[in-house]
């Protein structure tokens, strides 16, 4: 059981088309091996950016694009966590036409862990949008082992809703790694920022937040602000990204994990 844990975040801007994005993918993730992350985390959306149709390019777990990202973990013997689409169900909206939705798919994969996936359960229909529909919310909170530790997965808006945080905490999650595709808009940098620590000192835990970087169209799409960052169990700011592509490599401890949750024994 290691005592310490190196991880990074891949700070990317998303295209429409799944190869070219499993490209940059590829490019961020050996950049972190190089620094000696192992685990490396990317954005929600990393598959294909909000953008475009959803339904039109998810795929299954099984498909070439989880394939792709399994081969790339193995080549470089990592555990990668990455945001995708996969196929859902059908529905029929209030307007009478009919949509094949899709579930928001956190694919975690390689360095020896089992795999598994979350698929995003709090939908975004605020500031004028409705995910649900396009896509299907998931119903089970999700953790992973990964060289002792545990691991906890939620994914962009899911930072609104602290009980889903907590929960993780109880369930003994050490990390908890949020991807996301923010979109930018007034105060949503200063709210960016100030859910992202209270999440991590409400599951007592390490918390590695990666966003889509910044465009100038990030208002229209692709989504995103940059600004990933690492926040300690304590809600600390750790380290932190600007607007621009990037890559935050950083160590984390388990025992700042439980001297917090004994100080404070709010879980």
């Amino acid at each position: 059981m290691s005592e310490r844990l190196t991880v990074a975040g891949v700070q990317l801007t998303a295209t429409s088309d799944p190869v070219e994005n499993l490209r940059r993918i590829a490019d961020g993730t050996r950049e972190a091996a190089t620094r000696g992350a192992r685990l490396v985390v990317h954005p929600e959306a990393a598959m294909a950016s909000f953008a475009g149709r959803l339904d039109t390019i998810a795929e299954p777990l099984d498909g070439r694009f989880a394939d792709g990202v399994r081969a790339l973990a193995e080549e470089q013997g990592v555990t990668l966590v990455v945001g995708m689409f996969t196929p859902a169900d059908e529905i029929t909206t209030a307007d009478g036409r009919t949509r094949h939705r899709v579930h928001n798919t956190l694919l975690v994969t390689g360095g020896g862990v089992e795999e598994t996936s979350y698929r995003k359960i709090h939908l975004y229909d605020a500031f004028n949008s409705v995910e649900s529909e396009t896509v299907a919310p998931g119903e089970q909170v999700v953790t992973v082992d990964l060289d002792g530790w545990r691991v906890g997965l939620a994914t962009c808006y899911d930072v609104r809703f602290g009980n889903h945080f907590t929960a993780l905490g109880r369930r003994g999650t050490e990390l908890v790694v949020l991807p996301a595709s923010w979109g930018d808009g007034p105060g949503k940098a200063d709210q960016w920022d100030l859910l992202t620590r209270a999440r991590a000192h409400d599951a007592q835990a390490w918390l590695l937040a990666v966003g889509q970087s910044w465009t100038k169209d990030s208002t229209k799409g692709p989504y995103g602000i940059g600004r990933s960052l690492l926040a300690d169990p304590g809600g600390g700011l750790r380290s932190q990204l600007g607007g621009a592509d990037g890559v935050l490599v950083a160590d984390i401890d388990r025992e700042f994990v439980r001297r917090t949750r004994e100080i404070v024994p709010v879980l």
